[in-house]
């Protein structure tokens, strides 16, 4: 048993006061960090629960929408604006974990939630640069099936778990902190890294830095929004790949789209290179097959994830064309 003290704060500027004070860890639903805790792989000073923060859901002036970092990941998928007006979010809350840890879990620990490597969580049997810095990867050359393809590097090729966080990456969402020094905003596709020689450091943040809230902003007109996640079975599984789309198509061309995938990378990955490929081209099969082609170019598959490139390509073609409504 690892002693830790706890403290519950009553606000952000409470949670940035107990946080900063010592090696302390933010405790939201505890989905995430109560198993590291129990793995012994996080070692806090101390537990700051920001379960009183805000949890409000609230549409803004200019059509977008502000989340609380505390609210449940439950609340976020069943409110009414985040189903009509973001579909492609809450369906990707829906596909993460199972109803009673959605019930838990709150988005802004969904966003800071550490990787299900089985190598970082194995503290005793294999090395990990993310657990340990400069200890190597064993996962390079072991069983790296769920592997990285994108944004890896010679460190550390485990890939980001979460499945809000594809859709908010393709929403453009932008992350509210708080800290020490004050607030700041980072957009969703800024806040995380990728490991490069330090992939213990997972996201921009300052030490006892706080996300407050989450803002999207409001949906481009005349566009539909899909998110597929493809898995070794249809519960309790974290993506193989997923595909989180935002697409607008007029007189047969695309006049916008949000493209991310999840499942791929050290992080939530914007396909920017998809995206320049299509906006405002042909809304084809061919031409998302092409711009899938284009995104993929640069994946380094492992021995055992090379079935991803072309799955990665797959799923994209399928969703744009759904979305697109079958067009040929």
């Amino acid at each position: 048993m690892i002693p830790f003290t706890y403290a519950r704060a009553g606000d952000a500027a409470d949670a940035v006061r107990l946080g900063g004070a010592t090696d302390a860890k933010y405790l939201g639903g505890g989905t995430n960090l109560v198993d590291l805790l129990r793995e012994t792989i996080e070692r806090p000073a101390a537990l700051v629960d920001v379960t009183g923060l805000s949890s409000a859901i609230e549409e803004r002036e200019n059509g977008g929408l502000l989340i609380g970092a505390a609210a449940r990941n439950t609340a976020v998928a069943e409110h009414r604006f985040v189903r009509t007006r973001y579909p492609v979010l809450s369906r990707a809350i829906l596909a993460g974990g199972s109803a009673q840890i959605r019930n838990m879990a709150t988005v802004g620990g969904n966003i800071l939630q550490r990787t299900r490597c089985p190598y970082f969580y194995d503290a005793d049997g294999f090395r990990c640069n993310k657990r340990n810095p400069g200890q190597g990867c064993d996962a390079r050359d072991g069983f790296n099936r769920t592997h990285a393809i994108l944004g890896a590097s010679s460190a550390c090729v485990a890939v980001h778990p979460s499945d809000m966080c594809v859709a908010l990456a393709a929403l453009d969402a932008d992350v509210h902190l708080r800290g020490a020094a004050g607030t700041r905003t980072v957009p969703l596709t800024e806040l995380h890294r990728l490991p490069g020689d330090h992939p213990e450091i997972e996201t921009v943040l300052e030490p006892g830095e706080l996300i407050t809230t989450v803002e999207l902003p409001a949906p481009p007109p005349k566009t539909r929004s899909l998110y597929r996640k493809v898995r070794d079975r249809a519960s309790y599984a974290f993506a193989l790949v997923s595909v989180a789309a935002v697409l607008g198509v007029e007189d047969g061309r695309v006049t916008d789209v949000r493209l991310a995938l999840g499942g791929v990378a050290p992080k939530p990955w914007r396909a920017r290179t998809a995206e320049n490929a299509l906006t405002g081209g042909p809304a084809t099969t061919q031409a998302f097959r092409a711009a899938a082609e284009a995104e993929l170019a640069d994946a380094i598959p492992l021995r055992d994830n090379g079935f991803k490139v072309e799955l990665a390509k797959r799923t994209i073609t399928a969703v744009l064309g759904e979305l697109a409504g079958g067009q040929a």
